[in-house]
């Protein structure tokens, strides 16, 4: 059969700007079901949006479409279009948003929604197509109707008996792909899950709190044949089993990949264990991107992060005297004063980190802060779920509120330690990387009129 996979683009453009990693998922579907003799055409919808004319040309009898909260309309849309084209054509969704609330992909033009990871149900749903059987026996699905139906629950595959993601499927586009303006990158995924449980976030929960790990010598297996120079582990927490990060950078070294790593990594675990981050900058290092959240222990609690204000520091220290970057994850609470965002302000600017990445405080679906305030939110269109836009009530009016975040954004990074984190990349890109913050700023000090419309 052929099989059409389609990354949507995001709701608002900064997603897209920021943050363009290639859809790893979609190459683990497109592996699987190459294996298995299908025909794969993968498009990124971001890089190449008329999906009207790719589905026109390529004519499948599946199209796979995946998707987080902010894509739910959008996922949608293309549904419909797509069926509204060839109502033959059967229209499968998964990931995240498909994963926590799939109810909500109860309409006519999906046909089939996927839970959890996706290879193997796929490959199944695939088998029982060409034989022309009903789909209600295959383990972790949501089949659409007057009433959606469950299968039964699907265990979470090992990570090792996944293929390796195939990226010849996005040959195309593989010099777009970026994070923070870092390109060409790759993305690996070495584990699922992790060990925390923060109140904002659920990774954790998907997995059952389990934390899924491959094992050092596929992931090296698979780094041998990742052409790109700079890859980007895009596991929930990277570093949860320190003796297995261990091993595989002791592996990294004596094969002799010669890469550079931006990974997520958690400051209680940085503060615990610096000798393995130091062992890790030996291996290729140069980024870790760390969840330091807030500026007030009391609010560190409150969102259960499990670290305090004092731990942040000694893991700036750390990271900084072994000359790693740190991309520092601040969230704006919606509740903020503006004395508050002065406070968040000052705090990183007396930090030391090499860039600060500010997001609003998003509750979304699958997590337990969304469980606490769905009954306060003051939007809830999808679009709005992008960690740009805030879907809780604000202290401030709604204006005041966009308007100090975005000069938050400005100011929380010293001028010098801006100049000297754009020194690190090419001359020919740092006006196009300031362009893009600029436009940034401007979005989000426009935020307010989304929720005019």
């Amino acid at each position: 059969m052929k099989v059409m996979l389609i990354q949507p683009p995001s709701s608002t453009l900064f997603m897209d700007k920021v943050y363009m990693y290639e859809p790893l998922g979609l190459e683990y579907l497109g592996a699987g079901l190459k294996e298995d003799g299908h025909e794969v055409l993968l498009l990124d919808a971001r890089l190449e949006p008329d999906f009207v004319s790719a589905f026109l040309s390529f004519q499948p009898d599946i199209v796979g479409l995946t998707g987080y909260t902010n894509h739910l309309t959008i996922v949608k849309d293309i549904a419909i279009r797509l069926k509204e084209i060839d109502p033959r054509v059967f229209i499968i969704v998964g990931g995240h948003h498909a994963t926590v609330k799939p109810k909500d992909y109860n309409v006519p033009a999906i046909d089939l929604v996927v839970l959890g990871e996706g290879v193997f149900t796929l490959r199944e749903v695939m088998k029982h197509r060409s034989l022309q059987r009903a789909l209600d026996d295959i383990p972790g699905l949501a089949i659409p109707g007057s009433e959606m139906v469950f299968t039964k629950d699907r265990p979470y595959t090992n990570l090792d008996d996944l293929p390796f993601p195939d990226r010849s499927l996005t040959a195309q586009y593989r010099t777009s792909y970026f994070s923070d303006w870092m390109k060409p990158i790759a993305s690996i995924r070495t584990s699922l899950g992790c060990f925390a449980r923060c109140n904002f976030c659920a990774l954790w929960a998907i997995t059952g709190g389990r934390y899924l790990q491959r094992q050092p010598e596929k992931i090296v297996e698979e780094l041998q044949n990742v052409r790109e120079e700079i890859v980007f582990f895009c596991d929930d927490e990277s570093m949860c089993d320190t003796r297995r990060m261990d091993r595989l950078a002791d592996l990294i070294i004596e094969a002799g990949i010669k890469k550079k790593y931006f990974l997520y990594g958690r400051v209680d675990t940085i503060i615990k264990h610096p000798e393995l981050f130091a062992k890790w900058k030996k291996a290729g290092l140069t980024q870790v991107f760390v969840g330091f959240e807030s500026f007030s222990d009391t609010r560190l609690k409150e969102l259960n992060k499990g670290i305090t204000v004092e731990q942040q520091k000694q893991a700036v220290k750390i990271l900084n005297d072994l000359k790693v970057d740190i991309y520092a994850a601040f969230v704006i609470d919606p509740s903020f004063t503006r004395q508050e965002f002065n406070q968040l302000t000052d705090y990183v600017r007396k930090l030391n980190v090499s860039y600060a990445a500010i997001s609003i405080l998003t509750p979304l679906p699958g997590t337990q802060l969304f469980e606490q305030t769905e009954h306060q939110l003051i939007a809830t269109d999808p679009k709005f779920f992008d960690f740009m836009h805030t879907v809780l009530p604000t202290t401030l009016p709604l204006k005041e509120f966009y308007s100090e975040y975005a000069r938050t954004i400005m100011n929380a990074t010293p001028t010098l330690r801006y100049l000297k984190f754009l020194s690190k990349f090419d001359w020919k890109r740092r006006l196009p990387i300031m362009k893009d913050l600029l436009g940034i700023v401007k979005d989000v000090r426009e935020g307010y009129k989304w929720h005019q419309l």
